[in-house]
């Protein structure tokens, strides 16, 4: 889901901006396993150079991004972060 603002301007500052952005999200077509695998690693490395990675995430987790790489994280990554987030809040609840 994107909001039809740019909440904080972070998005500008983005070092994909300009970038294919299907490199950032899949093909309309089933992806080979090592093409995803390639494309993420690609886009991955752009993030890891980008100096709002964390904003990105950020905003990706908050609004519950369903697709593609977001501050580094490819969508099954972001559900383990917040799997995770929530186990350990959890724990510390439950102490």
């Amino acid at each position: 889901m994107a909001t039809s603002s740019w909440e904080y301007g972070w998005q500008w500052r983005a070092a994909c901006r300009g970038d294919d952005a299907g490199l950032f999200f899949g093909p309309s077509y089933l992806e080979a396993r090592d093409e995803r695998e390639a494309r993420e690693r690609r886009a991955k490395s752009i993030c890891a150079i980008c100096p709002v990675r964390m904003e990105c995430l950020e905003y990706a987790l908050r609004t519950k991004e369903p697709h593609g790489i977001w501050g580094g994280l490819n969508e099954l990554e972001r559900r383990r972060l917040v799997r995770d987030q929530v186990r350990r809040l959890h724990a510390v609840t439950d102490a």
